[in-house]
């Protein structure tokens, strides 16, 4: 580190990349195209970190290619996501630190996804008041955003708010970056996308719809609240026939933007409650992994149950979660006891527990039923005793459920299984 100097003609100091580096690093990620692992990178730490910091500041760095990878989505089809170097990760880094403070000066409060100090809780929050305000939802889905941003229209956003061309040139630069496919072939872009995996993609993504939908909504339908984490969106309307409306008012919107909201997943959805009893087909809607929908609900003043709206964890993300457990092969851990057991998969359900525990925690106790009976399948692996009686396996997680009350953290807390 000490080789550097700050006589280059781009601003981009030392200590702005060191910054970006502790980030990158604690964010963890696999190599990228040239095969560089953290591990790696770090054995030689101080050579690629000068040898970045150096072309960065002199306006040299061109960004390899991203490589390509394929994630299964929950309606079954594969999200095509990309891994920039981890060199390429520290620069993009660099960028993102610069310009995010200045943007979160004029960002929503309604935007809540990918932002310093906001989560998806607050939005979840947020749009459990608004269902309870208004009676309809518009929950809007545009279809493969991620690759459909215009490169001009997100420059004239960028241009506005960033006077410096070195900025720019290095986004245009990441923009324009070719993918490498699996087969190893490079495609190039053709003037739209920002690829999912990018550390500064989420930030341009979320300038892109700032003017796309945030600041249409707030001038235009100043009486529609709302709710933007990256590109899902919720709307609320106060009548069937607002929403059917306003969303052929936005469909115009994203499409002027270069962007179509999706046929199949865009939907009007009905608040039904206690309140609302008119009969409409479509009464439930998902948003970050919780279903919306009507629910028998406790009066906390009076402890009678009532038909409320509310979210709780969604089934596809119960589905989520099983294939996770299966994915870890818990029946086949060989652990010599239980405890070696909950202390590998402790972190997994504190995970999960903390993320969809946040509203009505009690629905996930289908989940850890489920373990339980994984768990009782390791027990009759792994000791001869319980291989030919099930009943006998049962007593003995009970027993150990009892002497050990805190052995898995959702033990901890009060949730069965």
């Amino acid at each position: 580190m000490n080789l550097w100097n700050e006589t280059k003609s781009v601003p981009v100091s030392r200590e702005m990349v060191w910054a970006a580096y502790k980030k990158v690093k604690a964010n963890k990620g696999r190599a990228g195209v040239d095969e560089i692992s953290m591990e790696e990178f770090d054995a030689d730490r101080s050579k690629h970190l000068y040898k970045l910091w150096n072309r960065m500041a002199s306006g040299s760095y061109f960004p390899p290619p991203v490589k390509e990878v394929g994630i299964f989505k929950k309606d079954g089809g594969t999200r095509k996501l990309v891994i920039p170097t981890i060199a390429d990760r520290i620069g993009q880094m660099v960028i993102k630190d610069y310009l995010e403070p200045r943007f979160e000066k004029i960002f929503s409060p309604n935007s809540y996804g990918y932002r310093p100090n906001r989560n998806a809780h607050q939005a979840l929050d947020s749009v459990r008041n608004n269902c309870r305000k208004t009676d309809w939802v518009l929950d809007l889905d545009i279809k493969g955003f991620f690759d459909n941003i215009d490169h001009g229209k997100l420059m004239l956003a960028l241009e506005k708010h960033v006077p410096e061309n070195w900025c720019l040139f290095y986004i245009k630069r990441w923009l324009n970056t070719p993918v490498q496919k699996k087969s190893g072939e490079l495609v190039q872009k053709q003037g739209k996308g920002t690829p999912q995996g990018g550390v500064i993609s989420p930030l341009l993504a979320n300038l892109f719809l700032h003017y796309a939908m945030d600041k249409w909504l707030e001038l235009k339908h100043k009486t529609v609240n709302f709710e933007r984490y990256a590109d899902d969106a919720i709307l609320h309307c106060k009548s069937k026939a607002h929403a059917e409306w306003l969303l052929e008012k936005i469909r115009e919107r994203i499409a002027d933007c270069g962007l179509e909201l999706h046929p199949e997943k865009t939907k009007l959805v009905y608040c039904r409650d206690y309140r609302r009893q008119s009969k409409y087909p479509v009464v439930k809607f998902d948003f970050l992994g919780y279903s919306f929908q009507p629910r028998t609900t406790k009066s906390k003043k009076t402890g009678k149950l009532f038909l409320g709206y509310d979210c709780a964890i969604s089934i596809s993300s119960k589905k989520r979660i099983a294939n996770k457990m299966e994915e870890l092969n818990i029946v086949g851990l060989t652990f010599k006891s239980i405890v070696g057991v909950a202390q590998f998969l402790n972190p997994f359900i504190r995970g999960w527990v903390n993320y969809y525990g946040r509203f009505r925690k009690h629905e996930m106790n289908s989940i850890f039923q489920l373990l339980r009976k994984r768990l009782i399948r390791w027990a009759r692996r792994r000791y001869k005793r319980y291989k030919t009686s099930v009943n006998r396996a049962y007593k003995w997680f009970e027993t150990v459920r009892k002497q050990f009350p805190t052995l898995f953290y959702h033990w901890q807390i009060g949730l069965c299984g």
